[in-house]
């Protein structure tokens, strides 16, 4: 122990320790609000009664950043004196997780690292000093560089005192002390490198370093503000589609003027899997009491639910994405669910008056059906049909005195119908039992039929496939058997089974197995056919069509089932654990194969969960391909050029036999180009967000020239600004799922798709469906109007080239002159495009965003053109001319992109291009 606290206290001196002997007296007004910490390196924070403005009203910021929201605070907390460095942060990573940050000295920033990996260093440094941690987990994903790309079932605790990352509301308050952009690292003086923390402008109680060098993770999920107050904000319990997070405080890169206390994002869209060489990270201390959630709707959260389970545990369990979680959020009333084939584990719930009890997902999962009455409880209920979405749409309720307990069923003529009861209290007394009845009504086109009824008796469990067998438990657990030959509504015997002992819970198979759930209070019956005691509710019991037992399933430990329903799938159930207090903590999944149980969703009170899976999505595929390779371009800890990519080969298999033009390259093509305007050419935009000529290269090289039987033109960005070769894309892609070496090793499919390959594509991990719903058919977007200097006009790296760089350039300069030559093998014209950027970049010595002398750029502008002369099947559109061209300021969304007025046009002169050619 002696020697583990030595240890410690190194690391405390590497971490916070690094001395700091500048001054200045722009603070010293602000002293008061610092002090010294206890825990070395750190200062604490006097924020109790204070509060604080996040965002900002100035009506050209981006709309995350609006409107101003205002935070108090009834805490105080602490904070690190700067940036974790990367020497404290490989002492402490390398012997837990491998991960070793490469940095030229140890005083400089942690930095190139993703949100899970501050997140596991927090940890980390919490259990170093034997405290509770602030962030759970159910299972680490780790990359080939030891990198944390995904916490499966993570989870925020503000109430453990302990080591964490600082929320937004934290950072801005501690940073808006003493704001001083002018005095941090920023691209006005940094020669864009990193540098020491606590380097410039240091003072003995204020924190270094919040303006400039590193970019900073915060705790907070990007969501949007709202005009309002709020105490002890903490920001949502989850992201929005895209699961976005906030970055803080601007970097070494930034141009000081673009630096601002309200900016919460990056050129690029930041996830927890995202990381750069300018984003670190400093840590906090403290609890957060009585935090305030807000979710991505923008709505106050009274009670947190967190997915414990990723879409791809949930798929190899139910064999598919294509998986709806829908279940009642008792301390709000209201219907939540989860869409696992949405591409996020995003928690939605439908605020309204109506009380929903037992919901049902629909056969097709579209439509959800619920009751305001429950199991066990006689009185009146009205019974509701709505839409599966964010808003609940198109709710309708059934005309009829009372219903409860809604169960859909499709018939054998295809009518699909909803099967209810008048009633569902106690079924004890045989005659209270008998005066409620179970009806059936035809659900169609939104609306209800007319209802009509089945037989006497609440049987609320379900009825069989072949309407020979309905069950219900509510105190008894009571069956309608068919006599031979008959069905329920015909000759039937009422029946009670499990030796008339008290049970409860009842759910009938969806198969045709006839098998029956149920729970029951540690009964007699049951204790023997297990072999040993139990407690109530702490067995899955199942019986067979005669109301035998044949099989039992423990509850985990701590915990016994309540709620329990079969899904669509013969062998899973679907159920929620309750703690010892009687709280329903949890909703799982048990396999009944194997007795295994998979923790799918945790929260305070959550109540009767319905799974669906939509079993016609698992595929009878050719033997050829592997279902769990094929077509997986996505994975569940991915980031946003990875989410592009998905949606796009989507689209290029889905279009294969008719696509004519493909448009490739960056984000200036993707949103530069408008490929419906003109159907006629059949072209399909595959610009993709991310600058790297080798993942553009490596598309066009094994798939479009794999299959271009019908291919005449490929349009291809030429981004000289930023083939610089800094960041690999083409990596970065292939990395986000299995399907592209499944592709490579299958030669790209160039001999032929085999059949049942897209849809494996359509049905492998999805991307959001808030982002693959952005794009048409053809992959177009709509990109809105701004101005070319909407973010500033900034140079966002050294405008210099060095000469490795300079190589790497002309390296690919050749490679796309060697493209040109493939493609004229194949009668493929290249159109080459330089996209227009802000005008301004003329008076900056820089040709575009990402630098390059405009000495230089001439020069190599010229060899494209000559490039022109000499290849009969390339097409040099330089759409730049230097900053000299037509494109007007309606006509850009930013410094580097176009907006649909400037995609239309330039659209309009690739087809003016085309129609010069000859095929």
């Amino acid at each position: 122990m002696k020697q583990l606290l030595f240890c410690l206290f190194f690391l405390f001196g590497a971490l916070f320790g690094v001395s700091c002997t500048k001054s200045t007296d722009a603070a010293s007004a602000q002293q008061s609000e610092f002090s010294q910490d206890i825990r070395l390196g750190m200062l604490r924070i006097n924020a109790t009664g204070k509060n604080i403005s996040l965002g900002t009203n100035e009506p050209t910021a981006k709309a995350n950043e609006r409107p101003i929201m205002n935070v108090d605070f009834s805490y105080d907390f602490s904070i690190g004196k700067h940036e974790v460095t990367c020497g404290a942060f490989n002492d402490l990573m390398k012997p837990l997780t491998g991960l070793i940050l490469s940095c030229a000295h140890d005083s400089l920033p942690a930095s190139d690292l993703t949100y899970y990996d501050a997140i596991l260093y927090a940890n980390a440094y919490s259990k170093a000093e034997n405290l509770d941690t602030a962030y759970t987990y159910v299972k680490a994903t780790f990359d080939a560089e030891n990198h944390c790309t995904n916490l499966e079932g993570f989870a925020f605790h503000p109430e453990v005192e302990t080591y964490r990352l600082p929320s937004e509301a934290e950072w801005v308050y501690v940073a808006s002390q003493n704001w001083n952009v002018e005095k941090g690292w920023n691209a006005e003086n940094s020669d864009y490198q990193l540098h020491a923390v606590c380097s410039i402008e240091v003072s003995e109680n204020i924190p270094c370093d919040m303006a400039g060098n590193v970019m900073e993770w915060v705790n907070d999920w990007l969501v949007y503000f709202r005009d309002t107050s709020v105490t002890n904000y903490v920001g949502s319990p989850d992201g929005d589609a895209l699961g976005q997070r906030v970055v803080k405080g601007g970097s070494f890169r930034n141009a000081e003027k673009s630096i601002t206390l309200y900016s919460r994002g990056d050129v690029y869209t930041v996830t927890s899997a995202t990381r750069a060489n300018y984003v670190g990270f400093r840590m906090a201390f403290g609890a957060i009491p009585d935090a305030t959630w807000m979710n991505a709707s923008g709505n106050v959260v009274v009670s947190r639910t967190v997915p414990l389970a990723g879409a791809s545990t949930v798929r190899a369990l139910t064999g598919t994405y294509r998986t709806k979680l829908a279940f009642r959020n008792d301390i709000t009333g209201n219907l939540a669910f989860v869409d696992y084939s949405g591409g996020t584990n995003m928690v939605i719930e439908i605020t309204d008056t109506l009380e929903v009890y037992h919901p049902e997902i629909s056969p097709d999962g579209k439509k959800v059906a619920f009751s305001t009455g429950f199991e066990g409880v006689s009185g009146k209920s009205a019974l509701y049909v709505r839409d599966l979405n964010a808003s609940g749409s198109n709710l309708v309720k059934l005309d009829v005195e009372s219903a409860v307990i809604p169960r859909w069923r499709v018939l054998e003529n295809g009518d699909t119908v909803i099967v209810y009861v008048t009633d569902a209290s106690n079924n004890e007394d045989e005659s209270v039992f008998k005066s409620a009845s179970t009806w059936q009504v035809k659900f169609s086109d939104g609306k209800f039929g007319t209802a009509e009824k089945l037989f006497d008796g609440a049987f609320h469990g379900g009825i069989s496939e072949d309407n020979t067998l309905a069950v219900t438990g509510a105190r008894l657990l009571r069956a309608r058997i068919a006599d031979s030959g008959s069905t329920l509504t015909g000759i039937a015997q009422n029946s009670l089974w499990y030796n008339g002992e008290q049970a409860c819970n009842a759910s009938l198979a969806k198969d045709s197995s006839k098998r029956t759930l149920f729970l029951d209070f540690g009964g007699k019956t049951g204790r023997e056919f297990v072999g040993e005691n139990y407690g109530t509710h702490e067995r899955l019991l199942v019986a067979n069509a005669q109301g035998a037992l044949i099989q039992s399933v423990a509850a985990p430990s701590g915990y016994s089932f309540d709620h329990s329903e079969w899904t669509s799938n013969g062998n899973l159930v679907v159920a929620t654990l309750t703690n010892v207090n009687g709280a329903h903590q949890k909703i799982v999944l048990v396999n009944m194969t194997d007795s295994s149980v998979t923790e799918l969703m945790e929260g305070d009170e959550l109540w009767h969960p319905s799974l669906w899976a939509n079993f016609g999505a698992i595929l009878e595929a050719d033997n050829i391909l592997d279902l769990d390779s094929a077509g997986i371009y996505l994975s569940e800890d991915h980031q946003m050029e990875q989410v592009r990519f998905r949606i796009k080969m989507e689209k290029f298999w889905k279009n294969l036999e008719k696509t004519e033009v493909v448009l490739v390259g960056s984000s200036r093509m993707e949103m530069g180009t408008d490929p419906d305007l003109f159907p006629e050419w059949n072209m399909l935009n595959f610009g993709v967000t991310g600058i790297d000529p080798n993942r553009n290269y490596y598309f066009i090289y094994n798939y479009l020239l794999n299959h271009s039987e019908r291919l005449k033109a490929i349009a291809v960005s030429i981004d000289i600004d930023f083939w610089r070769g800094r960041e690999d894309h083409l990596e970065h892609v292939r990395l986000a799922g299995v399907g592209y070496d499944y592709d490579a090793n299958h030669s790209f499919w160039k001999d032929g798709v085999p059949a049942g390959f897209v849809e494996a594509v359509e049905n492998a991990y999805p991307a959001p469906v808030e982002e693959s719903v952005r794009f048409t058919d053809r992959g177009g977007l709509t990109i809105p109007v701004r101005s070319w200097d909407a973010d500033g006009v900034d140079v966002l790296y050294d405008s210099a080239f060095t000469e490795t760089e300079l190589q790497y350039l002309d390296k690919n300069l050749a490679e796309f002159k060697n493209l040109t030559e493939k493609a004229a093998e194949k009668n493929i014209y290249i159109i080459g495009i330089i996209f227009p950027q802000a005008p301004q970049y003329k008076n900056t010595g820089a040709f575009g965003a990402y630098g390059l002398p405009r000495s230089i750029a001439v020069q190599k502008i010229a060899y494209l053109d000559s490039l022109d002369k000499a290849e009969p099947y390339f097409i040099l559109m330089d759409e730049n001319k230097m900053g000299n061209h037509d494109y007007s300021d309606e006509m850009a969304h930013n410094r580097d992109h176009l907006s649909f007025l400037g995609a239309q046009k330039l659209t309009a002169r690739i087809d003016s291009v085309l129609r010069t050619l000859k095929w």
